[in-house]
């Protein structure tokens, strides 16, 4: 990914481009530095929701309008929200760069939120809760981060609850999105084949009508935390769903480079410990993998598993032991290069996609303030040690920053709290 550029329009509004002229596509994406963590808990879902709400028809267009205007170009529209960003992105033919920019921005500065059409997606959303509810896979995890983060806007569903969907008022969305849709919380990310002057001068007289003002404030995570903690959601299921999770670092802590390695020893692809020693070893598990979120202030390491629940207490032993390991004993130098290898080559092989290097743009300018290059990741990965593994994991794989969560048929915790207990 080369020629990033980054220019500030007057009105607040950061543009990003990388140009790459090889390209036949653009993907441009209309990020908002908004998500689940901004809203009160009155107001739980409203960013999720909103979301939903910009793809129901603007002054300018229908619902159906605003799709034709970019699958009629051979493109495709879409949108998601986290619990920090929302982004609206969109992909086509390189030439049609201006069509894509004029729907987004439409979208976001003259959506419609007609009260009808507010009072019919509700319902949809309810049902978007209620299929994760079904779910125990996706149960489990609103299960961890409610464990991870009690009474604080990381701890709740992005979707909303049906109590504060009912709740929520098209005054409520309007005033959501008046604070928080405004120039100097949002960025235009574009790659592929594109000139960054081209899109700034198309994107100027969008900027001038967006609203002024930034980033909304958000409430630090809580990390007062004693002993580990264990919450069970019993049903009848087939199988146990659970994940064991521990409270990391941020974003801007430099220990990120050295998680990302350590994720992959330990769980993110086939290869690694957790993977190989609980299911292709000891068939404990039907699936386990790790992953790595990382906030503003704080961050997660999870492994989540599906298996019997007659396995269970056996499988938690194993990766517990497994993360005390490394806590104890560096990695040999050929598991850390086989690990920077994969990352590397996930990254690359990312890369060469329009859509991703667009994300790579966003995500990094709102999550970080600037553009990390992936030479200067890779400079950054390179230097990371085995003894640098070891550390992370002796920082963040202890019993006051551990969280277990389970959608079970058992009736008790005991056996979890148990296997913990004994260590």
């Amino acid at each position: 990914m080369k020629d990033i550029r980054v220019t500030r329009h007057p009105s607040g509004l950061t543009v990003v481009t990388a140009s790459s002229a090889q390209m036949a596509s653009v993907s441009l994406g209309l990020w908002v530095g908004v998500g689940g963590r901004h809203e009160p808990a009155e107001l739980n879902g409203a960013a999720h929701f909103l979301e939903h709400m910009l793809f129901k028809g603007t002054q300018r267009r229908s619902p159906e309008q605003i799709s034709q205007a970019v699958e009629g170009i051979g493109g495709y529209l879409n949108a998601f929200t986290s619990e920090e960003h929302t982004c609206y992105f969109c992909k086509a033919p390189h030439v049609h760069l201006r069509n894509l920019l004029d729907v987004l921005m439409d979208m976001a500065i003259e959506p419609r939120l007609a009260p009808r059409d507010i009072r019919l997606e509700r319902e949809v959303i309810k049902e978007e809760v209620a299929m994760c509810q079904d779910d125990p896979q996706q149960q489990v995890q609103e299960l961890i981060n409610e464990t991870l983060w009690p009474n604080h806007p990381l701890g709740r569903p992005l979707t909303g609850t049906v109590r504060s969907l009912t709740a929520l008022r098209r005054r409520n969305l309007m005033e959501f999105k008046q604070r928080t849709y405004v120039a100097g919380n949002m960025v235009l990310a574009a790659a592929g084949h594109l000139r960054h002057e081209d899109l700034l001068r198309a994107a100027d007289r969008h900027a001038r009508r967006l609203e002024p003002g930034g980033p909304p404030p958000w409430a630090p995570a809580p990390v007062s935390q004693d002993a580990p903690r264990v919450r069970l959601f019993t049903r009848s299921t087939a199988q146990t769903q659970m994940v064991v999770a521990y409270r990391t670092c941020s974003r801007h802590d430099p220990r990120v480079y050295a998680m990302r390695l350590l994720n992959v020893i330990l769980g993110e692809n086939m290869s690694s410990r957790l993977f190989q020693e609980l299911r292709e070893r000891r068939g404990l598990v039907y699936y386990v993998q790790s992953q790595i979120s990382f906030f503003h202030d704080t961050g997660t390491f999870d492994v989540t598993l599906g298996l019997d629940t007659a396995n269970l207490p056996a499988a938690l032993r194993l990766v517990l032991a497994t993360l005390r390991k490394i806590a104890e004993a560096p990695p040999p130098r050929g598991e850390m290069a086989r690990a920077r290898d994969f990352v590397l080559g996930q990254m690359a092989l990312s890369l060469e996609n329009t859509e991703h290097q667009m994300n790579w743009l966003g995500e990094q300018w709102l999550g970080l303030g600037r553009i990390i290059p992936p030479a200067q990741v890779q400079r950054k990965l390179e230097a990371v040690t085995p003894r640098d593994l070891q550390a992370a994991a002796r920082d963040f794989f202890q019993p006051d920053r551990l969280s277990v969560a389970l959608v079970s048929p058992l009736k008790s915790p005991r056996p979890v709290e148990q296997v913990i207990r004994r260590g």
